[in-house]
């Protein structure tokens, strides 16, 4: 009897200790491991997390000809922008809808998609298209020449499609798209809007 004693104080001894090591340790970040905060005042500037994200080498040599002219060009903001643009001008081709589509092109692109939609109309087709995923935008390009400013964005987007038949039943297609937009804008321009002047395809 007393060995099992021995036996069971030594059992209990080991869980004890584990216990100890288990609750005894830090668990997480504890008020010490966060530093003061530094105070941003007129002398100091604020971190780089807090101007926005780091540009990608890559990025900042692509718009270097554009900042050049334009130092104000913000790249984070265009993209968002042209992620946008991307949404509704391909929605709008594929309602017809002019209106919505008139502002954001030029004239050369807008001709173009023109006669796309009227040859769709002249065979009695609707067609309705849906992101299936928010698209993937890379800024490629972004460059001023004369008194122009152009960027070239690579856009990666899956697409579902619906074409609707004058007599028939509809159907549907999703397919991946791989194209590069290139934008334009005046230099020194009140309306700060860029306007889709091509569409190219890429490789996915």
């Amino acid at each position: 009897m007393t060995f099992q004693i021995v036996i069971f104080a030594v059992i209990a001894a080991v869980l004890l200790f584990q216990l100890y090591n288990v609750l005894g340790k830090k668990v997480g970040r504890q008020p010490e491991d966060n530093p003061a905060p530094v105070a941003v005042g007129p002398a100091q500037s604020a971190p780089d997390a807090q101007r926005g994200p780091v540009l990608d080498p890559a990025v900042t040599a692509a718009i270097a000809g554009l900042k050049a002219r334009e130092p104000n060009f913000d790249p984070h903001r265009f993209l968002d922008g042209a992620r946008q643009a991307y949404e509704t001008i391909v929605t709008a081709y594929a309602r017809g809808d002019r209106d919505a589509l008139r502002p954001l092109l030029t004239d050369k692109v807008l001709a173009s998609f023109e006669a796309g939609m009227a040859a769709r109309e002249a065979r009695g087709e609707t067609e309705t298209v849906e992101l299936l995923h928010p698209p993937r935008a890379d800024l490629e390009l972004a460059t001023a020449e004369g008194d122009r400013a152009q960027a070239k964005v690579r856009f990666l987007a899956e697409v579902r499609s619906t074409v609707t038949p004058a007599a028939g039943q509809s159907a549907s297609d999703d397919r991946r798209t791989a194209e590069v937009w290139t934008f334009e804008r005046r230099l020194g321009a009140a309306d700060p809007n860029w306007s889709l002047a091509r569409v190219e395809p890429a490789t996915a």
